[in-house]
């Protein structure tokens, strides 16, 4: 008997309260236990629920002993484990590999409350508790780590986590479909090793013999630890063929087993997604954790709508394409409506929905014809190097949704929070949707992604040209200009992806002077697991081409990168002007309107505007290529050419005093 409004058992008292007196399953989570379906967890057991099946939720157990993992008794047909909605070493760990401080999927922000390699601890734990109970692992953890990987916080390849954690089967990207095949597999008696009919699932084959029909070997994983072009072999393989429809079964070998990843199971349709997003969520997070100060993440989505899932944008660094795939799936527009009037009930609602997005937010719809029935092209990326011809680019739908969420009684305002892709945007004929989204969807701020603005970088990391990033930044503050409005595109980016040298960082610090902005945040590209531009940075070869690609690996070449994205910040002062005089780039420090930072013997922490104090002869002298004094000519012209606002002047002036 499904019961609404009521969270999943998380003790023996509440199955009890239910009348159970065994659970079919026992859900294992790296989280804390929210029910909302931003989080995987809860759709995974409300998926099971409909479908007839007892599922009970152990979040964060202690993983010291297995008192936690018996809490709930042995369930009768298998365990579930995931780490959660991150990888569990990326939620511990920054790209420096510094412990993070806290934890947002955890009561209170607390770190600690899992391990790191939390499938592969839970999992030791569960056989620990019951050696002859069936384990199943999924999620992002185990879904991007389901072939023999590079592991950037050990530094080395590590095997498949079916492999390490000793579970029976995988079960990788979204699962909905294949978790309840699963279920019913192991309902109908199968023994768990032997359930392998399943797409979108992973399972382990003692010989070849064993693996039916058709399949891709890749190099083994001795292979792959030892020679890493056989590296790149294996994930051309493996990223070629997550494809549903034209993708084929790929085969391991970890020593004396083999790996095998079924073909990708087939994306939801818009009427399955929105039976799954239509479940009895309680939206919020379990009442045991209000006295430990709630769960951080539900803020980011409690007043967000997932409009969509998948993205056919692939940019290199992002698992999304792995996990989710390339085929767009979404929502009716009736189900997010319908959402959008539950949240404006919520006792706290202030008027303002702040998302209604996914992955790529203005991305409603498959990429073109072709892909809904025979999948997407193997060679030919939907918007990279340029928009391909097939595209279908149509804001309408999406465009249509937002007004009707907007219109909604007791809604003020809707934001799109979750990016879009502004090449998209460009390559969209009509500027409807961009004047619309402007004029009603926009917070004072906008979040796109150009990430960098070097054609040998974007190259690699499968993003459009510069070119096109300007343009759009262009068209946004004239539409803005026009609306009377004034408003700010927040641009992501990055530095020491792999293909990006000193002079590339150079080049995009450039911009930044020329456009000027300097971002706040800069992200380092951080190798996660499953990702083409990992395989780059593991490798130092691009297999997509089978060619060399510089890698910036040394900590000080990855500081200078960082630091030149935010040559004005004092603290960066060293690293920037270092990193000139690597590239031998000494043309930018100086005075000019052109200059990143001043000289040396004139800096002001790093401020590349600079006070006015007189210089040494011998620096006066200095002289340019063509012969000229330079610091003569740009000390005379700093002011015009630097177009110093009254704030700068004003700023400048006090320092001095306190000089």
């Amino acid at each position: 008997m499904l019961m609404e409004n009521k969270f999943l058992p998380i003790c023996k008292q509440d199955m009890i309260d239910r009348g159970w007196e065994q659970l079919d399953f026992v859900l294992i989570t790296g989280d804390a236990y929210v029910d909302h379906h931003s989080f995987g967890t809860a759709i995974i057991s409300r998926v099971l629920e409909a479908a007839g099946y007892k599922v009970g939720i152990i979040a964060q157990p202690d993983w010291k002993s297995t008192d936690d993992f018996m809490k709930l008794g042995k369930p009768r047909l298998g365990f579930l484990v995931n780490s959660g909605n991150m990888d569990s070493m990326v939620n511990h760990y920054s790209v420096s590999k510094k412990r993070r401080d806290k934890d947002l999927y955890s009561p209170g922000g607390k770190m600690g409350c899992r391990p790191d390699r939390a499938v592969i601890v839970y999992c030791n734990k569960i056989r620990e508790a019951y050696s002859d109970v069936a384990v199943v692992i999924g999620g992002l953890e185990a879904s991007l780590r389901r072939f023999a990987h590079y592991d950037y916080w050990g530094n080395k390849v590590r095997k498949s986590m079916l492999i390490d954690s000793g579970a029976d089967l995988l079960v990788y990207g979204m699962s909905e479909k294949q978790i309840v095949e699963v279920a019913d597999a192991l309902n109908d008696g199968y023994d768990p090793k032997y359930i392998r009919h399943i797409n979108g699932t992973c399972y382990l084959a003692d010989s070849l013999d064993e693996i039916y029909g058709d399949y891709i070997q890749i190099p083994s994983y001795k292979e792959v630890c030892e020679d890493k072009m056989k590296y790149v072999e294996a994930f051309k393989v493996q990223y070629d063929e997550q494809d549903p429809f034209r993708g084929k079964v790929i085969v391991q070998g970890h020593g004396n087993k083999y790996l095998v990843q079924n073909v990708p199971e087939k994306p939801l349709n818009r009427e399955e997604l929105d039976e799954v997003y239509g479940l009895p969520y309680q939206k919020t997070y379990h009442p045991i954790y209000k006295e430990m100060g709630g769960i951080p993440a539900i803020e980011e989505v409690k007043f967000s709508i997932v409009s969509s899932r998948g993205c056919f944008g692939s940019c290199s660094f992002c698992a999304i394409t792995f996990h989710q795939g390339r085929a767009v799936q979404s929502r009716s527009e009736d189900s997010i409506v319908e959402e959008a009037k539950y949240i404006t009930t919520l006792p706290d609602f202030k008027g303002y929905i702040h998302d209604v997005g996914g992955p790529t937010a203005n991305f409603r719809k498959a990429a073109c014809k072709k892909q809904i029935t025979k999948g997407a092209c193997k060679h030919r990326q939907c918007l990279s190097p340029d928009v391909c011809k097939n595209l279908d680019v149509d804001h309408e739908e999406y465009l249509h949704l937002l007004r009707r969420v907007r219109n909604l009684p007791n809604i003020k305002k809707v934001f799109v929070r979750s990016g879009i892709r502004y090449d998209y945007v460009m390559a969209d004929k009509s500027n409807k949707f961009l004047r619309e989204l402007i004029e009603h969807h926009v917070s004072g701020q906008l979040k796109v992604a150009p990430e960098h603005v070097a054609d040998e970088v974007l190259e690699y990391m499968q993003k459009p040209a510069g070119k096109t990033y300007d343009k759009f930044r262009q068209k946004f503050f004239a539409i803005n200009e026009q609306l009377g409005k004034k408003q700010y595109l927040i641009p992501y980016l990055m530095s020491s992806h792999p293909g990006s040298t000193l002079n590339s960082a150079i080049e995009l610090a450039e911009y930044l002077r020329d456009t000027h902005y300097q971002p706040e945040q800069v992200q380092d590209f951080y190798p996660t697991p499953g990702t083409l531009s990992t395989a780059m940075f593991y490798t130092e070869i691009d297999p997509l081409t089978m060619k060399p690609v510089y890698v910036p690996k040394s900590k000080t070449e990855k500081a200078m990168q960082r630091a030149l994205l935010q040559y004005r910040a004092p603290r960066n002062y060293d690293l920037v002007y270092n990193a000139l005089v690597e590239a031998g780039r000494e043309d930018l420090i100086g005075y000019g309107h052109r200059c990143l930072i001043k000289p040396r013997e004139d800096r002001y922490y790093g401020n590349r505007y600079g006070s006015n104090k007189q210089k040494s002869s011998k620096t006066e002298n200095k002289k340019d290529k063509n012969g000229k004094n330079r610091n003569n000519r740009d000390r005379n012209n700093r002011d015009k050419n630097n177009n110093f606002s009254k704030v700068d002047k004003k700023s400048n002036i006090k320092r001095k005093k306190k000089k």
